[in-house]
């Protein structure tokens, strides 16, 4: 193992000690989305958390042990995109998303509308994965 990668392991092995980030969905792309909310609904027993809008919906653990499952319809899947990504859930995202990067992820070119709460991330691999901001009074 390098030494540069020997250093990220040991900031990362800090930094984890503080960190409040934990994965709070598993978001796939679907292009059968209705069948998709039926299959997962029935082999997990989740709930949808909202009714689906736009083609998306969050299907929860109604006794919140477990990660939501997320499904975004899409109209095909596109070759070299993600299908399936984590969404890390914290509290205070901008700075989880500085401590990513220090620790070796990078920022994906992706606009932010003013109400957005996420902010996209490539792993050191180049997978994508999203951040997210918590409402107040909950992480």
């Amino acid at each position: 193992m390098s030494r540069k990668a020997k250093n990220i392991y040991a900031r990362a092995d800090q930094k984890s000690m503080t960190s409040r980030l934990r994965v709070g969905s598993v978001v796939t792309d679907c292009v059968e989305f209705d069948k998709m909310m039926v299959f997962w609904k029935e082999a997990l027993h989740y709930a949808p958390r909202h009714p689906p809008e736009h083609g998306w919906v969050v299907l929860a653990d109604p006794k919140g042990r477990g990660p939501n499952i997320s499904l975004n319809r899409v109209r095909k899947k596109t070759p070299g995109r993600n299908n399936l990504h984590l969404d890390l859930y914290s509290g205070d995202r901008e700075g989880e998303v500085e401590r990513l990067v220090n620790i070796g992820a990078r920022r994906h070119r992706q606009s932010y509308g003013p109400d957005e709460d996420f902010r996209v991330l490539e792993d050191p691999d180049g997978n994508l994965f999203c951040v997210v901001q918590l409402p107040k009074g909950t992480a």
